[in-house]
C-alpha cells in the first residue's frame, strides 16, 4: 500500500462512525416521527401578513402552529397521525388538537394547524409549547422549540 492511502485510511473510518451516528436531537430510531414545523400569526385570508412566521403575539392575536410528522423509513407523512400542542401558560397546559391542513383544492399543503387566542388578561413573558405526535402504527415524536430566550414564543404589550 502506498503512503498516501495509508494516510487516508484513519480519516475514512472516523467519516465512516461519525456519518452513522444520530444528530444531536435525533433518536436514531426508525420508530420515532420526525415532527418539524413553525408558529405564525393566523389572521384573515384576505390579509397579505397571515401566516407570516413570528414569534411575539399581543393579547388577543391568534396563535397559529403549523407542524408535520415524517415516518423516518418512508419519508411520508400519514394524514391519519395524530399531533397535540401543549402549551404550557399561567401554571396550566393546554392541550389543542391539530387538524390536517391538506385537502382536495391545496394538495400541496402537507401539514397540521392549531390555533391558540393568546388570552385578553395574558401577562406578558415567555409561553412555552411542545408538539407531540402519534401514527396509527404506534410511532411517536415530539417537537420542542430551541431553549434560546430570544427566540421563544412571547407575549408582549
Amino acid at each position: 500500500m502506498s503512503i498516501r492511502v495509508l494516510r487516508t485510511l484513519p480519516v475514512v473510518a472516523v467519516m465512516a462512525v461519525i456519518g452513522s451516528a444520530p444528530l444531536t436531537g435525533q433518536s436514531g430510531s426508525p420508530r420515532r416521527l420526525v415532527v418539524y414545523g413553525d408558529v405564525v400569526e393566523f389572521l384573515q385570508l384576505t390579509d397579505p401578513n397571515t401566516c407570516q412566521p413570528k414569534a411575539r403575539f399581543k393579547r388577543g392575536q391568534a396563535i397559529g402552529f403549523r407542524m408535520t410528522a415524517v415516518n423516518p423509513e418512508t419519508g411520508q407523512r400519514d394524514r391519519a397521525t395524530k399531533l397535540v400542542v401543549h402549551v404550557t401558560y399561567g401554571g396550566r397546559t393546554f392541550e389543542i388538537p391539530m387538524r390536517d391542513r391538506q385537502n382536495e383544492r391545496q394538495p400541496q399543503r402537507e401539514f397540521w394547524v392549531a390555533r391558540w387566542d393568546v388570552p385578553s388578561d395574558a401577562s406578558t413573558g415567555a409561553v412555552h409549547y411542545r408538539v407531540t405526535a402519534t401514527d396509527p402504527q404506534g410511532r411517536t415524536g415530539e417537537y420542542t422549540p430551541f431553549k434560546v430566550e430570544n427566540s421563544q414564543l412571547t407575549i408582549v404589550e
